[in-house]
């Protein structure tokens, strides 16, 4: 198990989080929601969307500011459990 000693960056800090899903099910909605529920007060400025030049595939972008390691891991555990979510970053 790893601690917020183990890792390179300092809380609170700026932090992008980035998923890609298929483009047309309610992917943004689902991926917002999902941050917003350990990153409360996320601001709809923050949040950058962007579909594929073939339009099958949308990719979310959020910057958070995250005060914890076990926050992010959280965040990724609960995207990464989504069969939408393709890949997170």
């Amino acid at each position: 198990m790893t601690t917020d000693e183990e890792t390179l960056l300092t809380f609170p800090c700026a932090f992008p989080i980035k998923a890609m899903g298929r483009a047309g099910e309610g992917f943004e909605t689902l991926v917002v929601d999902i941050v917003s529920r350990h990153a409360p007060g996320l601001e709809r400025e923050r949040v950058t969307v962007r579909a594929s030049s073939g339009g099958t595939w949308v990719s979310v972008t959020l910057t958070i500011e995250a005060t914890s390691k076990a926050q992010l891991d959280a965040i990724y555990r609960d995207l990464t459990a989504q069969a939408q979510v393709v890949w997170a970053l």
